[in-house]
Formats: structure tokens, sequence, C-alpha cells
């Protein structure tokens, strides 16, 4: 085995690829390759002697979204990237030569129709392959569960385990789905907020009226759910997970399956009370129209970037990498008025979209004096907790789970879909939850692996694949170790490969590298603070009017001219594009009517 590269050999491996993963796909036409040359770089000259319309802090897919939403409403757009690469934590990496990994998000569901269709991603380079069957997990005992679109795949599959399941399942389906329906207007819609106290009359009755038409819709909405499925949404929203499953169904290898999007990039165990609404986040995506399908992305999770890159780039925005933002300029202590970098340049403009945590933005980008002290708690105190690994894993052959006797020699439906690892009860999930509790990272990690390779034939060698591994519970300070050290990080990701070994005997020795993200270097390397995947947690004390903070949900923060555009406002985390469009719109909103 090729162990973990070490991080000045990942640094010279990354910097010899870089230009493949910075540069766009570009139309084949002089005029817009020449367009796209200028707009597109690594120097931050071009940012110099001029005043833009707005600037944004962070080149990640919501970032990249705002922009091109900006750009498109007629306004010169900055987007200023720290890293060598767009795309954030959506972002395809070649750390092991030959094998292009979705570093840190690797399953399309989340981005929003409207994002795909208003940005016209196909056009730009998008190209989604559908995961069908959609989960596989293995048992020790020789079972296995198969889950999909296939509703006849479904009742088979489940009907191993527990007939009544089986009759369950569709059920459960079609009212998961009615609430995604539901949860649609939310996703797609600036939250309902107050405007604050320094606005006019005028604002104050337009803020109500949009209010009260926002309202209005849920309240038809909820009439149509009707009171039964309203109080069954309420369970669900409040509940733990483990409670929302044992209603619907007996079979334990079911209930684990189900039960690992509910804790999925969260601290929580399967019994968190709310954890049930996050299984609900996770399952209202789509593909292609069809609810809750996930989908690779060819090219991996950097493509998504790349084509939201083009769309913006396309309308004008200008794209700077290597630009890293060192702190806000600010004037009369209430106002941003640009932004300086860490080479010490300075970028005017009268507004500023932030793509960074809400911790980045308010507690290392601007003074903590001219922010409301109310505000600085919340943003401070604010749960960016994880728990969260990813092992980006190359390999020579594909895993052969031992339950499995699909006649398939190569490729089989097991490996196209998510396959889930030491999860065949949901209190195996809590009992890998409650060591990270205790401090130290699970004996028996809870991992999702994914082959995207098997469909995407674009990111590896002929015969050879790329693995996903998502694991859990791990951490950021554990009390047995150090993340820096490693032997302690070669330590647990060998644990991780050993586990696989008991589903698919060989598969340790089937790695030739590997690259490996605990929470300390999701921070450090990708910005995500404290290592969580979401800007912050997905409670339900951190959502809507409450996301990043009570009064200051609608993107707007309480300096004048700055907004949030990224997975710590609403409606949260997950590859969706809906912060950087729902915040674009209301800037271009408030720049139309003062104009």
């Amino acid at each position: 085995i090729i162990h973990e590269p070490s991080p000045a050999a990942l640094n010279n491996n990354i910097k010899s690829i870089a230009p493949s993963l910075l540069t766009p796909k570009t139309p084949q036409t002089p005029q817009i390759n020449k367009m796209w040359r200028r707009s597109f770089s690594s120097s931050t000259a071009a940012l110099k002697g001029k005043k833009w319309d707005a600037l944004v802090i962070g080149g990640g897919h919501n970032g990249l979204t705002a922009a091109a939403y900006l750009a498109r409403g007629g306004l010169s757009v900055a987007i200023l990237e720290r890293r060598h690469v767009i795309g954030g934590a959506a972002v395809t990496e070649e750390l092991v030569p030959g094998f292009k990994f979705s570093r840190c998000s690797y399953l399309q569901s989340l981005l929003r129709p409207s994002v795909i269709k208003e940005l016209e991603l196909g056009k730009h380079g998008l190209k989604l392959l559908k995961s069908n069957p959609s989960s596989f997990t293995p048992c020790l005992d020789g079972r296995y569960l198969l889950l999909g679109p296939d509703k006849d795949l479904n009742h088979s599959e489940i009907s191993k385990f527990s007939l009544k399941d089986a009759q369950a399942y569709p059920r459960y389906q079609t009212q998961l789905e009615s609430f995604c329906k539901f949860m649609d207007l939310v996703l797609d819609s600036p939250p309902p907020e107050s405007v604050h106290h320094k606005s006019s009359i005028n604002e104050k009755l337009k803020n109500k009226l949009q209010n009260s038409v926002f309202w209005a819709s849920c309240l038809r909405q909820v009439s149509s759910l009707g009171q039964k499925d309203m109080v069954d949404f309420m369970d669900l929203l409040l509940s733990p997970a483990s409670k929302v499953l044992n209603n619907w169904f007996e079979a334990d290898v079911l209930k684990a399956t189900l039960a690992t999007d509910a804790v999925i990039g969260s601290t929580a165990s399967v019994h968190t009370p709310g954890s049930g609404y996050v299984l609900l986040h996770h399952v209202m995506g789509e593909t292609d129209g069809e609810r809750g399908i996930w989908s690779y992305v060819e090219g991996g999770m950097g493509s998504i970037s790349k084509a939201i890159g083009n769309a913006a780039i396309e309308a004008g925005a200008h794209v700077v990498t290597n630009a890293e933002v060192s702190r806000l300029l600010i004037e009369n202590s209430s106002t941003v008025c640009g932004v300086a970098l860490a080479d010490g340049t300075e970028v005017h403009s009268s507004i500023v979209l932030s793509n960074a945590t809400p911790y980045k933005t308010f507690m290392e980008l601007v003074s903590n004096d001219v922010l409301p002290d109310d505000f600085v708690r919340a943003i401070k105190h604010t749960d960016y907790s994880s728990a969260t690994t990813k092992i980006n894993v190359a390999v020579d052959k594909l895993p052969e789970f031992h339950c499995c006797k699909l006649e398939h020699p190569h490729a089989g439906p097991q490996h196209v879909a998510t396959i889930h690892i030491g999860s065949e009860s949901m209190e195996e999930i809590h009992s890998a939850c409650q060591d990270a509790v205790n401090g130290v990272p699970s004996r028996r990690p809870v991992i999702e692996m994914s082959i995207p390779s098997i469909l995407d034939k674009t990111i590896s060698p002929p015969g050879k694949h790329v693995i996903n591994l998502f694991v859990q519970y791990t951490p950021y300070k554990p009390l047995d170790g150090d993340w820096q050290d490693h032997d302690y990080r070669e330590s647990f990701a060998q644990k991780c490969f050993t586990l696989i070994d008991e589903y698919a005997p060989g598969f340790s020795t089937s790695v030739i590298g590997y690259d490996m993200l605990t929470p300390p270097d999701l921070e450090r390397e990708i910005g995500l603070t404290g290592g969580n995947i979401f800007h912050g947690a997905m409670g339900l004390d951190s959502l809507f009017l409450m996301r990043p903070a009570k009064g200051w949900s609608n993107y707007k923060t309480p300096l004048k001219g700055l907004y949030l555009c990224g997975s710590g406002a609403h409606p949260g985390g997950g590859v969706m594009g809906a912060p950087g469009r729902n915040a674009a719109r209301l800037v271009l909103q408030e720049v139309g009517e003062r104009t």
C-alpha cells in the first residue's frame, strides 16, 4: 500500500496539476476564448484601479452561483478564491496520479432545479450520471439490501427481511415526497425576516407585504397536506430519526440504511431529537425531475463548480484564484467598502457577498467592535463541530462483497449504489457516535462508500477505480492522539480499510494510495470552520429564521453592503446553490430599488 502522502508532497502534486483544474471548459470561438482568458486568472493585478459593483469572497459553488446571477443582472463582479482551484468543497483534484477525486462532496441531488435551468448548466458542461440502484447495505451474515427507484426491486429486497416493511416502504416514500414538495417553497425563497429599526415606512410596508405573501403560500401548502400529514411532518422535524423509523419499520438493516441520511455530516446520533429533519434534508433533492434520486457528476463534483463558473464568466464575472481575503474594508464603522487581500491589494466595492462560514466572515474578517454584541455572541457560539472524515482512495480492482452472488464478474449493481459499511442496525450507528462523544474516533466507523468510476470513465485509469469513503465519527480533537501525527492518521485509515475487509475481503490489498481529510484538515484546506461541512450545524435551532442568527436570516448582515451567500445562510448545507441564488436575487432587488 502507498501510504497517505505528506502535506509537502500533496502541495507539490496539486501545483503540478493546478492548471487543468483551474481552467473551465471554454467554448470554441476565438472571441469567447479571449474573453474567458481575460476573466479567469491567478493574478490580483486585474483587480486594481477599479471599483466593482460586487465582490464575492470564496469561489465555492454558492459563491459562483451568486456571482453568476449578479453578472447576469448586469453588475460587474469579481470572485476572490483563496485556493488555487475554484469549487470550495465541490472540487475535483488529482492527488494520486491518474485518479481524480471529488475531494469533499461526492454525490449530487440537492442542486436546485432552478439553478440548473436558469444558469443553463447543461450547456456549460454539467453531465449527471444517475445512481441506480441507489443504496447497497451488505451484512456480515451473508445477506444484503439493495434499494433504488425500482419499486419492484425495493419490494423484493425488503421482503427478504420483512414483508410488513416491504408493504410500508412505498407509503413512507410517498409521505416524504409530499413533505419535500412543501419544502421547495422554503428552499427557494429568502426567509420572511423583519426589517430593522432604521428602515423607512415604505420599506417596512413592503417587507410586511412580502412576508404576508410568503406565509400565505405556506398556509396553502399546509392546507393541501391536511392535518394528519402536517402532524406527521412536525413529528419528523422534532423527533429523533430512530423514533420516526421505528414507527415505520421493524427490520434493523432497513432502518439503519435509512438512518444514515439523518446523521451524515453531523455529530448527532440517530437518537438525537431533530435528526429526523436531516433525514428529510438528504432526500429532498432530485435528478432530472426524479425526486430522491442521487447522481454522480462526470468529471467529479468539481464539474458542478466549473459549470456554474462557466455561466458566471460568460455573463461577465471575473474569477481570481490565489486571492485570499484577509479583512473587510469598513467605513464609518458600519458600511462595507471592499476587501483587503493577504498580499496587501485593496479591492473596492460597496457590495460584498461572503461565501465563507459565518465564523470566518464575522470573527476573522471583521473587527468585533463594529458588530452588535448579541450578534457576535450568536455567531461565536454557533455549533461548528464536526465528526466527519473523508478518505479518497485509489484502488487497482473493485471490492468483492462476500454477500453478493449476483453473477456480475466485474461491476455489478452493488458497485453503482452508495454502499453502507458498518450500518446494519441503528444501535451500531449510535455506538459509533458514542465513541466520539467520549473523545475517540469510532472503533467501528460508519462508512458511506461510493465508486463513481463505475459510471464515470474520465476519473481513473482503465481497470482501476476511485473510491470515496465518507467516515463517521471522528472528533476534531481526539483524546487518544493527534490528527497531525502521521502514524495516528495511518492507524485510523487502516482501521477503516480493515472494517471494509470484513465485508469485501482483500480490499486493503487493492489500495494504491489515498488522501484523508479529517475535521482539522477540512478546516485548514477547505476553510470549513471546525470541519463542519454545512458551515454550521443543521439542528432546528440553526435553520430558517435562526440561520445564521435570529434577526439576520435573509442574507443581510449588521454591516451595510455585506451579505452572506454560503451554506451558513438559509437553507443550509449541501451542494444546493440555493443560498447563493437567494442572496444574489436579494442584492439585485435592492440595487434595482436604489436605481
